[in-house]
């Protein structure tokens, strides 16, 4: 395969857990197809004797289309110290998938209280030129994240017993939250205060003060611009769980605001109350939903 300008995925994480343990959640095909994001089933295929272990995978992508592909795994093999490495030939032949064939490896290194484990695995890609780009800038940066966030799911399952569909299911859920709440205050932001500028954001602006119409205008587009910058706050703040608190403490607020400023919106469609009802509760569910999340950051990225 080419190699050339071309970092191979490594992912490396220490994992308290027993050899033994750790050895049969990543070489047992119904255990490892739980964990690892990257797969959604692994079978392995009639064993002849003397000869390498074969097995086929899918992964489901969405919309009913899905990737097969085909994988040898060439054993273990014992090291010093008591360290292990299994060898990987896979590929696939469908025309979707950013991965054509590639080769690489699983180590498992023991220490006093821990186990070592870590990959190194590369790949060729198809469409020449076009998909090398691609997978320099997209598919191979995602692919990277996933494996490292699967490791991480893998850790906390040996070592606190959560099992990897309820972290997994909290954290997309936690990540399409944070999505809504993105689009919800960029929305909020742009189309009825800055670009269209609806008449009742003024007039609510007025019912609190008897601001003149330019000190209206200026307060609702100044909140326009706030409420953007938080909504984005949403994509680059890591701590979501602060902005989750902060939401719990404003959608009340907001929400007697609204009434008091303006009672007839009580009968409105979509009014204030159950509107903001609606996102506080959503608050309550990320807040609770989002501690201590798996994560791609706690693995090692680099030799």
């Amino acid at each position: 395969m080419n190699r050339v300008k071309r970092k191979p995925v490594y992912v490396e994480i220490d994992i308290n857990a027993p050899m033994d343990e750790l050895w049969k959640a990543t070489q047992t095909p119904h255990l490892h197809e739980q964990w690892d994001l990257r797969f959604s089933s692994i079978t392995y295929l009639p064993k002849e004797e003397n000869e390498p272990q074969h097995f086929s995978y899918k992964r489901n992508i969405g919309f009913g289309q899905s990737i097969e592909g085909w994988g040898i795994t060439s054993g273990s093999h014992e090291g010093k110290n008591g360290a292990k490495t299994s060898s990987l030939h896979f590929g696939t032949d469908n025309a979707i998938s950013p991965i054509k064939e590639g080769k690489g490896y699983w180590k498992y290194v023991p220490k006093e209280n821990s186990v070592t484990f870590l990959t190194q695995y590369d790949y060729d890609v198809p469409f020449g030129k076009l998909g090398r780009i691609l997978d320099r800038l997209l598919f191979r940066p995602l692919i990277g994240w996933g494996t490292a966030l699967s490791f991480d799911v893998l850790k906390r399952w040996l070592e606190n017993g959560e099992t990897p569909y309820s972290q997994y299911l909290r954290f997309f859920v936690c990540w399409f939250i944070t999505c809504l709440f993105c689009f919800i205050w960029i929305y909020h932001g742009l189309i009825p205060k800055l670009i269209y500028m609806h008449p009742d954001e003024v007039l609510m602006v007025k019912n609190l003060s008897p601001f003149s119409d330019d000190m209206a205008f200026s307060i609702v587009k100044t909140t326009g611009i706030l409420e953007v910058i938080f909504g984005l706050f949403w994509l680059l703040y890591k701590k979501k769980r602060n902005l989750l608190r902060l939401q719990i403490i404003v959608f009340p607020l907001l929400t007697i605001t609204a009434i008091f400023v303006n009672p007839d919106a009580l009968f409105h469609p979509f009014n204030p109350l159950t509107f903001n009802i609606s996102l506080l509760f959503i608050s309550f569910v990320g807040f609770f939903m989002s501690k201590d999340l798996p994560s791609a950051t706690t693995c090692k990225r680099k030799r």
